[in-house]
């Protein structure tokens, strides 16, 4: 972009919302926000980082509250603060920006259960880490009900490269979940099978169960329905002390 000319660098860089005729700051790398003001570009790589985790974060506000299609740049770049072509210094369309968001949010899920689990006590028994694993997950999805609904189930309808990358996503959640299993099943505390088919069945019936609490109230706290999950996956439906038929 450097051998743009003046006159395209100032309507790239224009600000929503500016009015036409006030001066720009036309000084190399110049800026200016929503509101007039100039800015310089993010020169530096923590400067880069800061400027994306800006525009990432008014990119989940407005997407989550106006949902994808209805979504544009210049919502985006006015939430954030910054001009509308600044947006495209960063992300070079709407969908590489919800790719990344959709990246950063499995992320961040990811990271919340590893902290659930990592922070279950020794002496809580062998079920107890599966279990701060599914009511970390539910926790999750209530925190942010738009947007997780947006990102984790409703992007399957918005093409297949949306699609390819939701599957992306709940693979490595399988992943995790079969460390999981294994250990379980090491420690005796779930029957012997085929470990990866077992975490798929685990991250399905959960996954389903978190998605269909979106935008449905069962009366039960994710504490409460993370114990319903767990108890039912090692214990069945049968109930206790009664015969096998």
């Amino acid at each position: 972009m450097g051998g743009n000319s003046p006159e395209l660098t100032a309507a790239i860089d224009q600000p929503i919302g500016h009015a036409s005729g006030e001066p720009l700051d036309s000084s190399p790398g110049a800026l200016v926000d929503s509101s007039g003001r100039s800015l310089r570009r993010a020169v530096s790589e923590a400067d880069k980082a800061s400027r994306r985790t800006d525009i990432l974060s008014a990119a989940k506000h407005v997407f989550g509250e106006r949902g994808y299609h209805a979504t544009t740049i210049a919502d985006i770049a006015r939430q954030a603060g910054v001009s509308y072509g600044s947006i495209y210094w960063y992300y070079e369309s709407k969908e590489t920006l919800f790719h990344e968001l959709m990246s950063a949010e499995a992320a961040a899920l990811r990271a919340y259960i590893n902290d659930a689990v990592r922070a279950t006590p020794g002496e809580a028994g062998a079920a107890a880490p599966l279990e701060a694993a599914v009511r970390a997950t539910l926790e999750f999805y209530e925190a942010d009900r738009p947007l997780v609904k947006l990102l984790f189930r409703d992007a399957f309808a918005l093409g297949s490269a949306f699609e390819a990358h939701l599957y992306a996503i709940n693979a490595s959640f399988v992943e995790d979940a079969e460390r999981l299993v294994v250990l379980a099943q090491r420690q005796g505390a779930m029957i012997e099978g085929p470990s990866k088919m077992m975490a798929f069945s685990i991250t399905s019936l959960v996954g389903q169960l978190a998605h269909r609490r979106l935008t449905t109230d069962d009366g039960l706290s994710a504490s409460v329905a993370a114990g319903f999950v767990v108890d039912l996956l090692l214990n069945g439906l049968r109930p206790r002390g009664a015969a096998p038929s």
